[in-house]
């Protein structure tokens, strides 16, 4: 029976290292983001919005075929092995952007970049260094890593742009890549025990069940539109606040900044009233027609200052809500013991959308002007926000997985069945070869102890 004590040292260690692991690899991916486009102006090539717009958004295709291959070669030949060459691979493709004299070679690093895929594959490895009921603690703290090194990054992005160059800030990104693999050889632990984990992996055999899920494929949909519209954006935002605003390169983070930090602290209470009160649903659609009504607002007000950075806020307001609540929103709707492939394939989905944000935003600000960058992100917000207002109320439901006792795969239906059965499990599936038991419980409605006899027994 799993213990209710807090992380062990060790499980603390893993998950600490891990999370800067993520951090040091994608500081260098977000900080470029905001001063990419400038910087191409002043490279042969780099004037075709589109060729700037490839670059944005390349590394994302890379990262959409490979991330799910990835986590598989970690299955079959170590999670360090794996990720070690991930990492070289994305340091190689740092130093080839930074010395890149031309728009056509910084488009050749950052494809490189992206195919030092290693999200899945520390992911799995944070999986096989955590027990069960630490895991969702530890994807958390990861995750709150990401996003916390998402708005640092593009603070301080103009900022290292102005002291080192974005050549400086492609090298600085190499060398982060190259001490985040120190810490993985002295910091992060080495396993006991590599093995699959339906909850964090993504399963091959589920793969075709999870593109078919209705409810998913909206989900799938939504992070694709979501980050195309946010790499579309980087396309054309940083020329604006240049020559709209009149706002050196340097002082972009005057904008970011306070857009940035206002807008994540305003999110904070729409996404408890969501979780507490069960109004994920209002929240999520709530979240996106403001996503709509930011892209309209650049889209009318694209010459105008103050329009943009109203229309920045607002984006980025919705941009938190619905980073938070798409992951929730997936592990709510995703069947048991599927919540690895569910999220595999969503993150694949999001690398799609950040190359096809970049690529066609690029292409439509080229033939089309800045401002039909967003009249097209608008399109996409209102066929998303359609699909949003048609999907079922998310269940107030919470994952639960439980260690269990060695068993064949028929006494592990059998445990399977009696769990369903239990007053507010709405979903149990026993996997014998993991020793484990995911459920789908209701919210303050269910008898945890019934759950844990049953599994002492088990049967």
């Amino acid at each position: 029976m799993l213990s209710q004590e807090k992380m062990t040292p060790l499980e603390l260690r893993a998950t600490l290292s891990l999370a800067l692991v993520f951090a040091l690899r994608m500081f260098g991916m977000f900080s470029i983001l905001p001063v990419l486009a400038i910087y191409a102006q002043h490279l042969p090539g780099g004037t075709s919005p589109f060729l700037v717009g490839v670059a944005l958004g390349i590394d994302g295709l890379a990262q959409a075929l490979l991330q799910i291959p990835f986590g598989l070669l970690s299955d079959r030949y170590g999670r360090k092995r794996v990720i070690y060459v991930g990492l070289a691979l994305f340091s190689l493709g740092s130093f080839i952007a930074a010395a890149a004299t031309d728009i056509y070679v910084v488009i050749l690093g950052r494809l490189v970049q992206g195919t030092g895929a290693v999200a899945a594959a520390v992911i799995a490895l944070t999986a096989d260094l955590t027990r069960e009921e630490h895991r969702a603690k530890a994807m958390a703290m990861i995750g709150m890593s990401i996003g916390v090194t998402f708005g640092a990054s593009l603070v301080l992005g103009p900022a290292l742009a102005h002291l080192i160059g974005v050549s400086g800030i492609f090298a600085m990104t190499g060398i982060l890549a190259l001490a985040a693999m120190l810490i993985v050889r002295f910091a992060v632990p080495d396993p006991r025990v590599s093995r699959v984990h339906a909850d964090a992996e993504t399963i091959p055999g589920q793969i075709a069940a999870v593109l078919t899920h209705p409810e998913l494929q909206r989900l799938d949909f939504g992070i694709f539109s979501l980050h195309a519209a946010m790499r579309g954006l980087f396309v054309v935002v940083p020329l604006a606040l240049l020559d709209v605003g009149q706002l050196p390169a340097s002082e972009h983070w005057k904008v970011y900044l306070p857009v940035m930090a206002i807008s994540f602290f305003t999110a904070i209470p729409a996404i408890l009233i969501g979780e507490t009160r069960g109004r994920m649903k209002l929240v999520f659609c709530g979240a996106i027609a403001l996503l709509l009504v930011s892209t309209l607002i650049m889209a009318v007000l694209m010459d105008d200052f103050t329009g943009v950075v109203v229309g920045l806020f607002l984006f980025f307001l919705a941009f938190n809500l619905l980073e938070a609540t798409l992951p929730s929103l997936v592990s709510k709707i995703a069947p048991a013991g599927s919540k690895g492939t569910a999220i595999g394939v969503y993150n694949s989905f999001q690398f799609l959308g950040l190359f096809l944000g970049g690529a066609l935003g690029g292409f439509m600000a080229e033939h089309a002007g800045p401002a039909s960058v967003f009249a097209f992100t608008a399109g996409i917000c209102i066929v998303w926000l359609m699909l949003a207002l048609s999907m079922q109320p998310p269940p107030a439901v919470r994952t639960r997985m439980y260690h269990v006792p060695e068993m064949d795969a028929v006494r592990a239906a059998r445990l399977s069945e009696r769990l369903s059965r239990l007053e507010g499990v709405t979903e149990a599936v026993v996997i014998a070869d993991e020793g484990v038991a995911y459920l789908k419980v209701r919210m303050g409605d269910w008898d945890e102890q019934r759950v844990r006899d049953l599994i002492d027994k088990g049967e």
